[in-house]
């Protein structure tokens, strides 16, 4: 079976059907998670350091509950308008944008802390009219230009995506280097046909080309990806065996300051009893 960007435009290929189904299927959600996890593992955010981060072709939120939990504020891009009414109806926090991303952003310079895509950068390889402005390398170009602007300095942006071959792979890279990106491409898993997944690590500012590209998860069989995957889910553990509270109070009034920092309406004051757990009601 061919890929999703091979049968139809993504505003098209992920009308109301297939966005639900895509949405509510546990394995697709099982592998959003991971490579969310992984790539704010290669974000490189500071702990403890609430980000706001920019998800684009966000899709239905999967991604961004991830970075919510994480701690995160986001906002989040797509250009399928049945994927957002899909985050809206499962009422998601990050403020949602419907953007074709290969006609770039008109976000603030320095508006974002850090990037991530999942499953996305590959669509833009794809011209959809003869129109030279529709060819992939000008979509690519605009889309990491008003992307580089768009983030601080210094930051990292991170896109796990499906390329079908090494041209491609070096058609993205050389554009992004040519709109000022630093950092270079990461795989976890080369030698597993089911477990390789390519990342576009990407670098803005902090000694650009200087800066070292992080390393791939190295394994040749899945029991090392399952591996991966429990101590991933063992780190938000604790002693106990329960998931980590990841909204206490602190959390909370994280969260709480960075809204205000980026003047976000409404956000309710501090008092003793934030983050105060409620007695259940009978």
């Amino acid at each position: 079976m061919s890929r999703p960007e091979y049968q139809a435009p993504p505003e098209i290929y992920y009308g109301d059907a297939e966005a639900k189904k895509y949405t509510q299927n546990t394995r697709n959600q099982q592998i959003q998670a991971d490579m969310t996890y992984r790539a704010l593992e290669l974000l490189n955010i500071p702990p403890d350091e609430p980000a706001f981060l920019l998800d684009i072709g966000c899709g239905s939120g999967l991604s961004g509950e991830i970075l919510e939990e994480e701690g995160h504020i986001w906002a989040g891009v797509d250009i399928a308008p049945s994927m957002l009414e899909v985050a809206l109806e499962r009422d998601i926090d990050g403020d949602l944008f419907l953007q074709d991303i290969g006609q770039g952003f008109g976000f603030r310079p320095g508006s974002f802390d850090g990037a991530i895509s999942i499953s996305v950068l590959q669509w833009l390889l794809n011209a959809e009219t003869s129109h030279p402005t529709s060819s992939p390398p000008h979509r690519l170009t605009r889309f990491f230009t008003t992307l580089h602007s768009a983030l601080r300095n210094p930051s990292r942006a991170v896109f796990q995506f499906y390329p079908t071959s090494d041209d491609q792979i070096q058609l993205i890279t050389s554009i992004a280097q040519k709109t000022g990106f630093g950092g270079g491409v990461v795989v976890d898993y080369p030698n597993s046909k089911k477990a390789r997944k390519v990342f576009l690590c990407l670098f803005v500012g902090g000694g650009g080309t200087q800066q070292q590209i992080p390393k791939g998860v190295e394994g040749e069989d899945d029991e090392q990806v399952r591996f991966e995957r429990r101590r991933e889910k063992e780190r938000k553990r604790d002693v106990s065996g329960k998931r980590k509270n990841m909204k206490d109070r602190d959390w909370i009034l994280k969260k709480k300051e960075l809204y205000r920092q980026r003047g976000k309406e409404g956000v309710p004051r501090d008092s003793k009893f934030t983050g105060r757990k409620r007695k259940p009601v009978f």
